[in-house]
């Protein structure tokens, strides 16, 4: 069975090789509908539950009842996906569906925890949510400010101003020049346009400050807003960097800087690569990790 199965794991695990699909066998009729697990359905209705919302077929693995996508096409092996709509399985066209039910059974551990750390991660990122009026809470830096709605100034021009010192919450306040009445798309875009002037500033002066230790020179750094990448080099010395960074404290944005001048060095991620990052940023590893299991705010 392990020769028919593949594995894309989730967004901060390494993808795996097909292996060679075995023989062929030979084709058979399928059975209409989804299949049903075959426990009591008092026992199903106490099982934890992962629901595709496109599920055409359901399994029990485990302790977890698991309402699936599955699709039929050309490929060598049965593919298994966790993404943040839950499971998806494809197969070749020439692969029973006891197979398939079996592959399923074998990695019933696996599947369910990623589908476990998938949801989790979702419920931390709803959480995370920001709601846009005026005593909304977000991160810069790794500290959380207060959105303060203040017409009667306008901050130099700007439109926006962070107060130097914390008010007896212990917080800052970022004071955006709106009217009290400004709706929720006005007051996300003020703060967003103070955010990413931040980011620009910030992003300028580690670049200046790492690429010597390094020995490399940038030519040009511009702001992204990419959904799944933090930051990008390209040979030419362009460095790109998510403005989203500034919700994370400075060495966390440092790492990243860090990260994307190394590979003016070094365009892989081989051995050599880590330990140009970590000549620069002993503790990498650790901030790195912070990146995959802090959610970054829901905007």
């Amino acid at each position: 069975m392990r020769g028919l199965m593949q594995f894309t794991l989730d967004l901060f695990d390494d993808l795996r090789a097909e292996q060679p699909a075995p023989a062929p066998v030979p084709p058979q009729v399928e059975p209409q509908g989804p299949s049903l697990p075959a426990v009591p359905l008092s026992d199903t209705l106490r099982l934890q539950r992962f629901v595709h919302p496109r599920a055409t077929r359901e399994a029990v693995l485990g302790h977890a009842h698991v309402a699936y996508e599955f699709a039929r096409g050309k490929r060598r092996t049965i593919g298994f996906v966790v993404g943040a709509e839950g499971l998806s399985v494809r197969a070749p066209r020439w692969v029973a569906l006891r197979d398939v039910d079996a592959a399923l059974q074998e990695k019933a551990d696996w599947i369910v925890r990623k589908l476990d750390e998938a949801q989790q991660r979702h419920e931390r990122l709803e959480s995370a949510r920001i709601e846009w009026k005026d005593g909304a809470r977000l991160p810069f830096l790794g500290e959380q400010v207060t959105v303060r709605l203040d017409p009667r100034h306008a901050f130099d021009g700007v439109g926006a101003s962070l107060d130097a010192a914390p008010n007896a919450d212990g917080e800052r306040a970022l004071r955006l020049a709106l009217a009290n009445n400004a709706g929720e798309a006005q007051i996300r875009d003020a703060a967003q346009a103070w955010l990413m002037r931040q980011a620009k500033r910030i992003f300028l002066e580690r670049l200046t400050l790492f690429a010597p230790q390094l020995g490399v020179r940038w030519t040009k750094m511009s702001l992204s807003n990419a959904a799944t990448r933090w930051g990008s080099a390209s040979a030419d010395g362009a460095i790109r960097l998510n403005w989203r960074l500034v919700h994370y404290r400075m060495p966390v944005i440092d790492y990243v800087v860090v990260h994307e001048l190394a590979h003016l060095r070094v365009m892989d991620h081989s051995p050599r690569f880590w330990e140009t990052v970590e000549s620069v940023v002993p503790d990498y590893g650790a901030l790195r990790q912070q990146l995959k299991d802090e959610p970054v705010p829901r905007w």
